[in-house]
């Protein structure tokens, strides 16, 4: 505990190959886990602000496995938030397109030919790219979208999508408009030992 409604994690990383690490929570021990976030493999912290008090929190961290894409930049036209408005973005949804390789790699083999291949992006409108990709994986969990905005640092986890999914369309942020993207077919780690903590009371007036 750092306040009476903020929690502090810490962890020791070290996973041989892992891609990152997910931050779970749940209100009871054997509850049902709720990702808060995705995080670089380097970052063994996190801190979970905010929290209702005299409530008991719950928490696991879990390696990630999987290959990525090669990046790919776009650089998204000039253009009003608004300007998405009027589009129904149906071409947004998750979908599996039929027609390519068959999907036949083990990525929990490391098998250097199940990476996706071949991401393309076509610009929508001024805040919307739709990617399609080749899905090469048999044995992946789901699909991770990945960006790295102009100016940072790493990848971060922008999209959880489900298995054999090989199109997807983002509504970007403003901090989106030049951006590097990839993809990753993943699976989960072993989940480490579960941590908890009960907040606490806020005073009056606090």
């Amino acid at each position: 505990m750092i306040s009476a409604t903020d929690i502090t994690l810490e962890w020791q990383g070290g996973e041989p190959d892992a891609a990152g690490h997910i931050v779970e929570f749940a209100t009871e021990p054997h509850g049902r886990y709720t990702i808060l976030q995705f995080l670089p493999p380097h970052q063994t912290t996190f801190t979970h602000p905010d929290l209702m008090p005299e409530t008991s929190f719950h928490y696991r961290v879990r390696p990630f496995y999987g290959p990525a894409s090669r990046p790919i930049e776009i650089t998204l036209p000039e253009g009003p938030m608004g300007s998405a408005t009027k589009d129904d973005h149906a071409w947004a949804a998750p979908r599996s397109i039929p027609g390519g390789p068959i999907a036949k790699h083990a990525i929990r083999m490391a098998s250097a030919d199940a990476v996706p291949t071949g991401l393309k992006a076509a610009v929508m409108h001024a805040n919307g790219v739709r990617f399609r990709w080749t899905d090469h994986a048999a044995d992946e969990e789901g699909y991770l979208l990945e960006d790295r905005p102009e100016g940072s640092a790493d990848f971060g986890v922008i999209a959880v999508l489900g298995p054999n999914i090989n199109s997807f369309g983002l509504i970007t942020l403003p901090n989106e408009k030049k951006a590097s993207f990839r993809v990753r077919a993943f699976y989960y780690g072993k989940p480490s030992n579960l941590a908890g903590q009960t907040t606490g009371t806020i005073p009056p007036g606090g």
